[in-house]
């Protein structure tokens, strides 16, 4: 097999993507080695290498005794059209041996239209698609991610799921899964165990019923299966793994530099966002850790670049005492040190300029919405004399590039509102014109516009999304009031955000759209190039399926959603009185302001939420 991977390598783009081989890579003596995980992530190499939790959860199981975790990407185009017609099936990067070989087929998944790639994978592999048709111990087949937190699309395909922070729980599954295999137990057996480590869900185990709407009548659990299967969560995180000695990458990939996660959760409460809610209750590390963690990182590595990243970076209550210490190392070893995920409300000039002391790149904000009352609505809480203001401290500073990040769609928008975005654009050149001190170089304003998809666990799970027409409407109403050459204005297809919203909030119906949809050819959806809708819009006719029942209609606080069995410690009851105070267009304060009770805080045993 490895003989045939070389000759097919030399006919293909980016060869690196499919070689392995790479510093730090982990290869262990089969001999030594009880159980095998092939860790798949559902896109290119150069996506999956850049995803942290990926580089975590491969070092994690690789620490264990008897335990050989290698990692599995999908292939680009030229390279599927080479396996098919050689019959070589998918294979590891550590090994090359096919993931057919492995007893464990690990995904993670953080984005819906990631689906089809899974499916394309396993049927490269050759592993039957849906866990009905695996039987016995090999290629038990189960995912992470925060895609499943609504895993109901995906029941047919993953024997189970494991919900939340992966770090301990995927220790005790592969742990489980030796114990399994050395005393010969049978699959069914297996799974029986599996779903009482918490934090796991076995779709199996539950049945769904309907009512004549379509509607869900009813989640059933089976054979003593728990009503609520609860995410994990790692308390201590000074004290988690962390990558080090990361998997330096042989070729280009997206985000080619170290990350240090400073702190999980986020203390901000945006009403449409999914992360803000199931990532909850905000843990931080300290300063002397991630310090730590950066130098050994960064000595090891040979990168020149470390990103301080969370879902709102300068909410970190040690970002001053970390790149104080962090700027002169960096500085001593030309190391560029960045601070992505700024929110316009703690905008720190004097943070920026020590850390951009050669060349201003440009900064990004997301302001989301136009006008001060749909802020409102999504509780952003942000006004619009923050943004003016943190933008002029920036034109002072000697910025002149803008990015500036904001949906369509959103609850009670009008469009006035739409229009509104557009005199805030006008409101920072003015910004510009008054306190830039290099006006020379001229200023660029991005513009982008995504089309609001509601999302699970968020008081925006109920709502409707406005159909692709009229989202089309809406920018094509914003873009003719950008008269201004310094404007750059694109938004999402609408197309594709539809399909995500269907998948965001579907049910076990699904599947066979899914499956549809690969054998039409769906595959790499995510990608330009290869996202072709008419592929997901038969599948979804073939099945008869109606994508309004998941979109445009909106969903009753009554009814049963097919995610009720997954609780991420948020309330459904504090979901709903957020839902009810953005109509009101009143702002909840952020959780370090006061906690508003949404439950997640329930979840810490040992420490507080930071928050």
């Amino acid at each position: 097999m490895t003989e045939l991977i070389q000759r097919i390598l030399p006919t293909v783009q980016k060869p690196a993507r499919y070689t392995g081989g790479e510093f730090n890579e982990i290869k262990k003596d089969l001999a030594d080695v009880s159980v095998r995980v092939a860790f798949c992530f559902p896109d290119t190499y150069e996506i999956g290498m850049s995803n942290v939790g990926m580089r975590i959860l491969y070092g994690v199981m690789n620490e264990m005794d008897g335990v050989w975790c290698e990692r599995v990407f999908a292939a680009w185009g030229d390279m599927e059209k080479a396996m098919r017609e050689n019959s070589l099936p998918l294979w590891a990067l550590e090994s090359q041996d096919p993931v057919k070989d492995f007893d464990m087929v690990a995904f993670t998944i953080g984005y819906e239209m990631a689906y089809s790639n899974i499916l394309n994978m396993m049927n490269l592999a050759g592993i039957p698609l849906h866990a009905k048709d695996r039987h016995g111990l090999k290629n038990i087949v189960f995912a992470g991610g925060v895609c499943t937190f609504n895993p109901e699309p995906l029941a047919d395909f993953f024997d189970f799921f494991s919900l939340g922070e992966g770090e301990d729980s995927t220790v005790e599954i592969v742990s489980l899964y030796d114990r399994a295999k050395a005393e010969a137990w049978t699959k069914e057996a297996f799974l029986t165990e599996v779903a009482k480590i918490p934090g796991v869900y076995v779709p199996s185990l539950y049945r769904h019923e309907y009512k004549e709407d379509g509607t869900l009548a009813a989640i059933v659990p089976l054979n003593g299966a728990p009503r609520k299967i609860t995410k994990r969560i790692i308390e201590d995180l000074d004290n988690a793994y962390w990558p080090t000695k990361m998997i330096v990458p042989s070729t280009e990939i997206v985000h080619d530099r170290a990350n240090l996660e400073v702190f999980r959760g986020c203390i901000r409460g945006c009403r449409f966002c999914q992360a803000g809610f199931s990532c909850r209750p905000v843990r931080k590390k300290s300063p002397e850790v991630l310090y730590r963690q950066a130098v050994e990182t960064m000595e090891d590595s040979g990168h020149n670049e470390v990103t301080l990243s969370s879902l709102s970076t300068s909410d970190y209550r040690g970002l001053k005492e970390l790149t104080d210490a962090l700027i002169p190392y960096c500085a001593e070893n030309r190391i560029n040190l960045s601070v992505p995920s700024l929110r316009a409300d703690n905008f720190s000039r004097e943070l920026m300029e020590k850390l951009q002391t050669v060349r201003k790149s440009g900064l990004t904000f997301a302001p989301e919405a136009g006008t001060q009352r749909l802020r409102d609505v999504i509780n952003k809480n942000l006004t619009e004399d923050e943004i003016l203001n943190t933008c002029a401290q920036a034109f002072e500073g000697g910025w002149n590039n803008v990015k500036l990040y904001f949906m369509l769609g959103l609850p009670t928008e009008t469009d006035e509102d739409v229009l509104g975005i557009a005199e805030l654009v006008y409101k920072v050149i003015q910004a510009w014109k008054e306190h830039a001190t290099n006006k020379k170089r001229g200023l660029r304003v991005h513009v982008a516009t995504a089309y609001f998809v509601p999302k699970p666990h968020t008081p925006f799970q109920w709502e409707k999304q406005i159909t692709p027409d009229e989202y089309l409407r809406r920018c094509r109403l914003l873009k003719s009031h950008f008269y201004s050459k310094s404007i750059e204005y694109d938004y999402h297809a609408p197309d594709l955000s539809r399909l995500e919203a269907v998948f965001a909030r579907g049910d076990r119906r699904l599947g066979p759209v899914i499956e549809e949809a690969v054998k039409n050819g769906a595959r790499l959806d995510g990608w330009d190039e290869y996202f072709n809708y008419s592929c997901w819009f038969d599948a979804l006719n073939t099945c008869g399926i109606d994508a309004d029942f998941y979109t445009t209609r909106g969903y009753s606080e009554d009814e049963v959603l097919p995610w009720d069995t997954i609780d991420v410690g948020v309330s459904k009851k504090f979901l709903k009185r957020e839902r009810k105070r953005a109509y009101e267009g009143v702002v909840t304060p952020d959780c370090r302001e006061g906690c508003a009770g949404c439950g997640a805080n329930c979840l810490l045993k040992e420490v507080d939420c930071d928050a």
